[in-house]
């Protein structure tokens, strides 16, 4: 006969699979509009997800809920019951400090302000967007005074994406990597007009490019049977309740072929993580990765330790030139390898290069916090972006659609996010560098277009354990230490240093 706390564990596991339905039907929803809605739909749709958003907010703030965590006490540790109520909780004790109102105010401008931010883009109107993002920044400061914080509101968004990360910590680690790589950065600034990216601008057949794009992500061991691609204005990853419909978008430009390329390796590396999950995990508060800065360590991963790399490209260059003969026939493996790996100072975050990636994040934080705490304004913030970009990487954006405007990311309130890119980023080394050490056998595997070892690894150590594990429990697992970001300056010196010949 189970036990009374089995019993109530059930309960509880059956309500929150409940709610995982409703936000699952929220995220068609939002695939839906980003993919195939037509325009007319936005004003019904933003009162769809806001519907959506408070019914799941309820239930999980909800009185059942605090009956049913209690009932279920503290499961034996290091189990997969303990895991879903330890997760449970804290999703539960969040929702208690916000208001439905407030959650659905926020899903409702935010559904709203994203077809606002694609229209500004495009035109490079700032004002359009103005408002929109006003009201957002707005409901962002009081959720952050809803949630709590002990020494800045910035603390409270931030730790929705990566629980116990602080900004403090943050600003922290992009000191070190701002003085950890001034010297290569200067160093290749000097290159930047050397023109060694030229062979990713011509023709390239955008259903060329998709084709190579599914067979790249084939390789790497997306699963098709459960997953599927379309186009979106900026790309992502979604998935809906665990590893059974796992999709991805891209979008593609016929005359360079890094945003599409790149972007399919990104948002596969998303995607191979939620389908990796276990799959019991489905339906319950461990689906999902540990955090997004988990998450974002398998996109860097397959798109820049692997996917930029001398070795993935000995394989991949050749089926390449046959696909783009006309652009690229008369290019050699070094000299597209230089290409893919050139590194200056550039406007656009998601086409920036490895080395200074990270500077395009610091610039977004430093922003986003001064929004947040009241010291800028969003009629200030133009002005504000192109200082920092002076300030970071030397140069100013020649619109507002290459400057503010790029990111969709404030238009879907999702403050507190850009640090996770980073996080990634350094996690990314941390990990190959584990997997590597498992498994020597992984360069000669990509040399021959197989990734089995490498996925594998991932799967065993860091996929499969959805949320079980804190992010850094679960790297200290994976890897022996605690998240740190010597092995990935390591990396990027030299591997910068060989591109550019710097001692």
């Amino acid at each position: 006969m189970p036990s009374a706390q089995s019993e109530q564990l059930y309960l509880l596991k059956e309500r929150l699979a409940t709610i995982s339905d409703l936000k699952s039907a929220a995220s068609v929803l939002l695939w839906d509009q980003q993919t195939y809605m037509p325009a007319g739909g936005v004003a019904g749709r933003s009162e769809q997800q806001a519907t959506l958003n408070r019914l799941s907010h309820e239930m999980l703030a909800s009185g059942e809920i605090a009956r049913l965590l209690d009932a279920a006490g503290e499961p034996e540790p290091e189990t997969e019951a303990a895991a879903i109520v330890r997760v449970a909780r804290r999703k539960h004790e969040r929702a208690t400090r916000l208001p439905s109102r407030l959650v659905a105010d926020i899903s409702r401008a935010t559904a709203l302000a994203e077809p606002t931010w694609e229209q500004a883009r495009a035109t490079s109107d700032f004002a359009m967007f103005a408002p929109h993002l006003e009201k957002i920044v707005a409901l962002q400061r009081e959720a952050a005074e809803h949630l709590g914080y002990e020494d800045h509101p910035y603390d409270a968004l931030l730790d929705r994406y990566e629980p116990g990360a602080r900004k403090t910590r943050i600003e922290t680690m992009f000191d070190e990597l701002k003085h950890g790589t001034a010297d290569m950065v200067h160093a290749v600034s000097a290159h930047a007009e050397d023109g060694r990216e030229a062979p990713l601008f011509g023709p390239f057949d955008e259903g060329k490019q998709e084709a190579f794009g599914r067979m790249i992500s084939s390789s790497f061991g997306y699963d098709w049977g459960r997953g599927r691609q379309d186009r979106a204005v900026h790309p992502f990853c979604i998935n809906f309740g665990g590893p059974g419909d796992v999709r991805i978008t891209i979008r593609f430009d016929p005359g360079w072929l890094s945003p599409a390329l790149f972007a399919t390796m990104h948002e596969t590396g998303h995607a191979l993580y939620e389908q990796g999950i276990d799959s019991a995990y489905s339906r319950t508060p461990l689906a999902g990765g540990a955090s997004l800065g988990v998450h974002e360590s398998q996109s860097r991963l397959w798109e820049n330790v692997v996917g930029r790399s001398i070795t993935f490209w000995s394989y991949f260059y050749p089926r390449l030139q046959k696909a783009f003969p006309e652009a690229l026939g008369s290019t050699d493996l070094e000299a597209f390898y230089q290409a893919v790996n050139a590194a200056r100072p550039s406007e656009i975050r998601v086409e920036a290069d490895e080395l200074t990636y990270n500077l395009h994040v610091a610039l977004r934080f430093e922003l986003e916090v001064a929004l947040i705490e009241g010291s800028l304004s969003v009629a200030d913030l133009p002005d504000a972006w192109n200082a920092k970009m002076e300030e970071h990487l030397a140069i100013t954006p020649r619109t507002d659609a290459d400057g503010v405007l790029q990111d969709s990311h404030w238009a879907i309130g999702y403050f507190g996010y850009f640090p996770t890119y980073t996080i990634g980023n350094i996690l990314s080394v941390q990990l190959f560098n584990a997997a590597l050490e498992a498994h020597p056998e992984i360069p000669e595997q990509m040399e021959r277009g197989g990734f089995g070892s490498l996925l594998g690894w991932m799967r065993e150590n860091v996929h499969r354990h959805g949320k079980k594990y804190e992010p850094e429990d679960l790297i200290e697992r994976a890897t022996g230490r605690l998240p740190e970001a010597g092995p990935y300056l390591r990396y990027l010196n030299e591997k910068f240093s060989d591109l550019y010949g710097q001692s």
